[in-house]
Formats: structure tokens, C-alpha cells, sequence
């Protein structure tokens, strides 16, 4: 009989939390000899006061802008020159600075990222050419982009209440209004240690990463006390609407399709692990039933799914299609609709959903190999309102999913007249041409 193969070990992850409030998350890696240190901020652009769309992303650009002891551009050309690699991001509900250095770096860095935390200095020149950098980041991201744009005005239609509606970057007239005022208090309150999650992973053990978080980000005082992050919910939803871009940039169609769902933080009790099972079956790759059926058969040029089960606040499930160049757009999107409806029908098989399981726990197997991911997915678990031992039961909970509870949260979630579909198209001949 062959031996079992051997699976990695999952990291043992040390968690604790400093007298000012950091948390702080270490991951012990020692296949190389690499750190990646990483500070999660709990706060994305969701956050931001109405009127002050992009407030979170241009912040995470000043962040680099220097303090007292650290002139602008220190930081990053310390990490440079040590042969490391550094950068930052914001999303809805996130913001995270980031590098990856050689261990006797590390304490180093933490003391950049202690000082920069409550440190930064922001004047109006810092604040005038930094907003020029944003706006032209904007033009080029998403103005330049017919996809970016029709993807921001899905989410709007998507989300008629919730801050998700509102695109990470911001509104261009939005951003044009972003003054030293608004940087400095969304600075002063959020970025704080009692507000962030410090996540170190890699060739270091917990002690010395203890010892050395105390020595530089036990030093900065606490900031506010911050009120549960409580945002506009949504109402009920009754119709289905359609958002159409046609744009000369364009040279395939496509369309998609997507309802608002929740995740792991909001969802009853299996219902997220279900979701990303069904997923993983309907659009997940070259075993999906959407490959096999639909681009395997010459129908569709691509056919996807995807599910954000990792934000703060319900998210969404979405379909995707494209054509092959001799097929219609309407062709593919009936065809995406119909495995929708059998799925919802008849169900998924045991085979399916044995295999689906095991992809995904590979996933997490892999990624353990991999100190960046693992960073990833500490931090934005505690940054999200998770914890530790989430993490630890995932394996055991997607295990746990059945037939009934995949073929349940499609028939309960993928109501076909309360979904936003969405065309990109070459032209303005229509979405059914």
C-alpha cells in the first residue's frame, strides 16, 4: 500500500496584542531567509465621510511623504538598497503598507512604519502635488479603462446604499476637492496602533519579533478609541437592472452578471464556505462546469465566477462571459444561464463537490509554502474582524459543506430578476447583437 503523501504543516501563528493596542501576528517561515513585514490599517475607502470619496488611497500615498526623523523617500530607498521590495494598497476595507527584506533588516522597517504611524508630516505643497499624482492615476486606471469604468458603475447600480458603490479611488470631482484638512483628520483618526494589525512572517521566531515590536511600535500612543465599523445597509432588492458601455476601445464583448451576497463575516452558518464551493464548481477553473461546457465547446472565448467572501460587509457573486469571434454575445450569456438554472435544478454531484474540497484545501497547503500569502491572509483576516482560529477551522469547514447547502445558497442568492447585468461592448449596436 503507498504511504500517504505528506502535507506541510500548517504555521503555528503567534498572536498577541501590545499595551497601546497593536496587534501583532507572527508567522514563522525558515525555508529562506526573507521577512515580509506588513501593517494593516483598519480602514478602506468604505470608511471615508460622504463627499470625501478617495480620502483612504490618497493618505496611503502620503504615508510615503516623510516625517521628522524619515524625509520622504527614506524608507524606500533603504529597502532598495538591502535588496528588498516594498510597496502599499488600499481597497473598501483595508489599507496596508508592505515590505519584504532580509531578517536584520526587520527592525529597521518596524522602526520606519512605528514612526510614519503617527509621525507623518503633511504640508499643502505635499498635499497639492500628491493630489495631482491620484487624479492622474485615476485617468489612466480607470478613465483610460472601458472595463474600470464599467465595473464602477455596476458597483453603484449593485450597491444602491451601501459605501461599497463608491470606487476605492474615488470620484474625480471628489478627489479634485481633497484638501491638507481632510488628509490630517482621517489621519489623525484612523492611523493609530489600537487600529492596526502588524503581521511579520518569514525567517524570524516570536520572540525576537516581541521584543523588537515593543522597542519601536510600543512607543506610540494610543490613538481614539474608534465606534464599531457600522455602515449604510441595504435596502431590499426587487428588480433587475442593466448597465451597457459601448466604447471604440473595445474589441471583444462581454457581460457579466451579479448579486449582492454575504461573506464570511456576515453569512449564516456554512453559507459562505457553500458559496465559494459553488464557485469553485460553476466558474473555477479548467474543471468548472462553465469551462467544460462553455468554453471547452467553442461557445464562449472565457467563462468565470467569482466571489468576494473575504470582505467586511455583504459582497458580491458575479458570472462572466465573452464570446469566440464566430459566436454571438447573447449565445454565450444563454449558455451561462442555462448552467445556472440546472445547477440551481438539479444540484451539484458528490464527485464535483469531493473535488472542489480538495482544490481548495490544496490552495491553503500551498500557500503555507509561500511567507507573502501567508501575510496576506493573517492580515486581512484580523484586519476584517476575523481571528486566528478562523483561519485554523477553514480546512475542516469546507470540508464540511454538503450537496444540499451548495444547490441551497445558488437557488436562495442567484435570482436571475434580482441580479445587475452588465455589457461591454465595441460599439452601440446593442447588448444582443
Amino acid at each position: 500500500m503507498a504511504e500517504e503523501a505528506v502535507q506541510p504543516e500548517a504555521p503555528v501563528a503567534e498572536h498577541f496584542v501590545l499595551d497601546n493596542g497593536l496587534e501583532v501576528v507572527v508567522i514563522p517561515n525558515h525555508r529562506a531567509p526573507i521577512v515580509t513585514h506588513m501593517v494593516w490599517y483598519k480602514v478602506g475607502s468604505a470608511d471615508e465621510a460622504p463627499g470625501k470619496s478617495g480620502i483612504a488611497h490618497f493618505l496611503e500615498h502620503l504615508m510615503f511623504k516623510g516625517t521628522a526623523r524619515h524625509p520622504a523617500g527614506e524608507l524606500d530607498r533603504f529597502v532598495t538598497e538591502i535588496g528588498g521590495s516594498g510597496n502599499a494598497f488600499t481597497t473598501t476595507d483595508v489599507t496596508a503598507y508592505y515590505q519584504v527584506i532580509p531578517p536584520d533588516a526587520l527592525a529597521d522597517v518596524m522602526d520606519f512604519e512605528a514612526d510614519r504611524m503617527r509621525g507623518l508630516i503633511l504640508t499643502e505643497d505635499v498635499i497639492g502635488s500628491e493630489r495631482d499624482v491620484v487624479l492622474e492615476e485615476r485617468r489612466m486606471r480607470t478613465d483610460g479603462n472601458p472595463q474600470a469604468l464599467l465595473q464602477e458603475e455596476v458597483n453603484a447600480t449593485l450597491f444602491q446604499n451601501h459605501p461599497y458603490r463608491i470606487p476605492t479611488i474615488g470620484w474625480m470631482h471628489e478627489m479634485e476637492q481633497l484638501n491638507r484638512a481632510d488628509a490630517v483628520a482621517f489621519y489623525n483618526q484612523y492611523y493609530a496602533p489600537n487600529n492596526a494589525v502588524l503581521v511579520v512572517a518569514g525567517d524570524v521566531d516570536a520572540q525576537t519579533v516581541r521584543t523588537l515590536a515593543q522597542a519601536s511600535y510600543g512607543v506610540v500612543p494610543r490613538g481614539p478609541d474608534l465606534p464599531p465599523r457600522v455602515r449604510p445597509s441595504e435596502p431590499e432588492h426587487n428588480t433587475r437592472r442593466t448597465v451597457t458601455l459601448a466604447d471604440p476601445r473595445v474589441g471583444i464583448p462581454s457581460f457579466s452578471t451579479s448579486w449582492i451576497v454575504p461573506t464570511y463575516r456576515t453569512a449564516e452558518d456554512g453559507e459562505a464556505e457553500a458559496l465559494d464551493l459553488l464557485s469553485e464548481i460553476l466558474g473555477g477553473g479548467s474543471r468548472s462546469r462553465l469551462y467544460q461546457q462553455i468554453v471547452k465547446t467553442g461557445i464562449g472565448a472565457s467563462a468565470a465566477t467569482r466571489y468576494d467572501g473575504g470582505a467586511y460587509d455583504p459582497s458580491t457573486f458575479t458570472l462572466y462571459g465573452a464570446p469566440q469571434p464566430d459566436k454571438a454575445l447573447a449565445e454565450v450569456e444563454a449558455a451561462i444561464s442555462a448552467q445556472v438554472t440546472q445547477l440551481i435544478k438539479d444540484g451539484v454531484t458528490q464527485a464535483e463537490l469531493d473535488a472542489a474540497k480538495a482544490r481548495y484545501v490544496r490552495s491553503i497547503i500551498f500557500a503555507r509554502d509561500v511567507q507573502f500569502s501567508m501575510a496576506n491572509i493573517y492580515g486581512a483576516e484580523l484586519a476584517n474582524g476575523g481571528s486566528i482560529d478562523n483561519l485554523t477551522e477553514w480546512p475542516d469547514r469546507i470540508r464540511a459543506v454538503t450537496i444540499e447547502q451548495v444547490q441551497a445558497v445558488a437557488a436562495k442568492y442567484l435570482d436571475p430578476d434580482l441580479a445587475v447585468t452588465s455589457y461591454l461592448l465595441p460599439s452601440d449596436a446593442g447588448a444582443q447583437e
